[in-house]
């Protein structure tokens, strides 16, 4: 009996611990869709680190979902970070996008351009992509490096010259919110569409679970659709533990 309380207990002590770590330090999320494409692709494994915003019930593991709370040691993103975050519609769910707007920041678009606190955001053409969809089909789009304040720069996909998300009256972002993104600026719910119509809305600043600084793998799955034997192709060796930016 003692030698199976031992191994009850050193089971729980090695599961807390995990939990600690996935709290503390850092924890994987999947990336089911192609919203912050083309940094972060369908398939992907990204790695948030939890402690550069402080801590909240939103920095508990994915399995554990407990009602908002303060956050403790906290701090803000910079803009330019790309964060993950409990979707304040069902804090179940764990989005990614990218902070573009901070508390105080006027933000704006008009023709697809972001403006932040009066000024139009830099914005250079930079070919053409492909952006995959959640069926694995491919569509042709045009890419921009836009670059924030602070010279942070990143590459977004876009695909219709006049969509519908590509005109926002000025907004001011209030205390404790963060207006956020997806690089994929055609295909992503993001702050410019209301949290009652499916989108992020303003984020709270308390939703967020931490930051994204590397993927620790990625697999194409569009090689569902092939037999079980070529699924290994589907590996995309190159985006192993690679950073993102």
């Amino acid at each position: 009996m003692n030698r199976w309380l031992r191994s009850v207990a050193d089971i729980a002590v090695i599961v807390g611990l995990v939990i600690v770590a996935k709290t503390a330090i850092a924890e994987p999320y999947y990336v089911p869709s192609g919203s912050m494409e083309p940094t972060l692709q369908i398939g992907d494994e990204l790695l948030a680190t939890k402690y550069p915003y402080g801590y909240s019930s939103a920095s508990l593991p994915i399995f554990v979902t407990l009602p908002d709370t303060p956050r403790l040691l906290g701090s803000l993103p910079r803009r330019g970070d790309i964060v993950v975050f409990r979707w304040p519609g069902d804090r179940r769910q764990i989005w990614v996008k990218r902070v573009i707007g901070l508390p105080g920041d006027r933000v704006a678009l008009r023709n697809g351009r972001v403006w932040i606190n009066g000024e139009p955001v830099g914005i250079e053409p930079d070919g053409s992509g492909e952006a995959e969809s959640e069926d694995g089909s491919l569509q042709p789009v045009q890419r921009f490096v836009e670059t924030l304040p602070g010279s942070r720069a990143h590459t977004i996909f876009k695909r219709d010259v006049f969509g519908m998300l590509d005109t926002m009256a000025e907004i001011t972002v209030p205390p404790d919110r963060l207006f956020v993104m997806g690089d994929n600026r055609d295909n992503s719910a993001d702050s410019r569409v209301p949290l009652d119509q499916g989108g992020v809305g303003l984020l709270p600043v308390s939703d967020l679970v931490g930051r994204v600084d590397g993927l620790v793998g990625s697999w194409d799955l569009a090689v569902k659709s092939q037999p079980i034997w070529r699924w290994p192709s589907g590996l995309r060796l190159s985006r192993f533990f690679a950073a993102v930016q």
